[in-house]
């Protein structure tokens, strides 16, 4: 059958979408005339799907992406069980994916386990271990003791008494500790003034003694045969540490933090996979090839841009289509001041111009012989 395959199609068809027919026929089964039949049907659906020498495949994505995206909502949704946090949703997130903002409105993570630790029980553990945990959250109440120059904290769990103490003589190492069943006292010589009493208590409650640092709230929920923990907040560089983690299916939403751990080509597909999802959500379909375009386009210099005057629009090497963009006159002085060219390769400074575009018939010069 493979010498079929090889004989008919090997000029038309890639070699591994070849291999993958071939694969999918033994899976299955297929006699000679049904590989066939397959064969011929994945080359018509592989034609249909090319596009033409010449065609403006970047208006085509950009018009794709943007004509649905104007039909999605800006309101924001409850993240389930996490007592009412906003999750960025709609054009407000897609628009936060395309400008590749650095610190994203919220931050989540979805964490898988790996398949020993696949269960309720593993989930719901992982999912409070995780949870970031400062001395303010360990404490029912807080009170100064202005005779003792003393910050008095009131602990839920005595068990936990120890490594607050632990954490805060690491960072206050001239801090003299008094324990009394749930209350722990941190005395103090050098602070005199009521005001910076109440700045040592602040520091002292916002320091970290659990969990992951970022991490503020984890639930667990279940997909399928999977176990799942959704988290606002993201750390994706200590969670992949944890040994229970599934880290090849574990992912942030944070592109430049993907970036950052797991380099380009993870970053790449982030865009894409959280632009198709955010335009789903909003029962918006848009064929994957555009987004693609876009991942690519955004990523190809080996670090992340953003589609705009700092990224890829600001990017271009024509001198009128950066300044069709935005910010006209600065593109047009500095251009001036470099004694910089405009070859007009593209298709905005043609229009601008009025030019025939280098694209479709365009591309092409007409060489014509007549007699004489």
């Amino acid at each position: 059958m493979s010498e079929v395959l090889q004989t008919n199609y090997s000029d038309e068809l890639p070699k591994r979408i070849l291999e993958e027919i071939e694969k999918v026929a033994k899976e299955k089964r297929l006699k000679k005339n049904e590989a066939e039949k397959l064969t011929e049907e994945v080359k018509r659906r592989y034609f249909v799907s090319k596009f033409e020498p010449g065609d403006a495949i970047g208006i085509i994505a950009a018009q794709s992406i943007s004509e649905p995206a104007t039909q999605m909502t800006m309101r924001t949704y409850h993240f389930a069980g996490t007592a009412g946090i906003k999750v960025t949703y709609g054009l407000p997130r897609l628009i936060e994916i395309f400008d590749a903002k650095k610190d994203p409105e919220t931050p989540m993570m979805t964490i898988y386990l790996k398949k020993q630790f696949n269960n309720a029980e593993q989930a719901k553990k992982m999912a409070e271990e995780i949870v970031e945990k400062d001395v303010s959250n360990l404490v029912s109440n807080v009170s100064l003791n202005l005779n003792e120059n003393a910050i008095e904290l009131n602990v839920f769990d005595k068990r936990r008494m120890s490594a607050i103490i632990k954490v805060v003589k690491e960072v206050f190492t001239d801090l003299k500790v008094r324990e009394k069943d749930h209350t722990i006292a941190f005395i103090t010589k050098d602070v005199q003034d009521i005001k910076e009493l109440q700045k040592l208590k602040e520091k002292i409650l916002g320091i970290h003694v659990s969990g992951i640092k970022d991490i503020m709230n984890a639930v667990v929920r279940r997909e399928a045969d999977d176990w799942i923990i959704n988290t606002i907040g993201s750390n994706l560089e200590k969670i992949l540490t944890i040994d229970e983690i599934d880290g090849g299916r574990t992912i942030t939403n944070d592109i430049h933090e993907t970036m950052q751990v797991l380099g380009v080509e993870a970053a790449r597909n982030l865009v894409i996979g959280e632009a198709l999802k955010t335009m789903q959500e909003q029962g918006l379909d848009v064929d994957i090839r555009h987004v693609m375009l876009v991942g690519d386009i955004m990523t190809f210099k080996g670090a992340v841009m953003s589609i705009g005057r700092y990224g890829v629009a600001g990017g271009k090497t024509s001198i009128l289509a950066r300044a069709a963009f935005e910010e006209t006159i600065k593109h047009l002085v500095r251009a001036s001041i470099r004694n910089e060219v405009d070859e007009f390769k593209g298709i905005f400074e043609n229009v601008m111009i009025g030019q025939v575009i280098p694209s479709g018939t365009g591309m092409f010069d007409l060489i014509a012989k007549f007699d004489e």
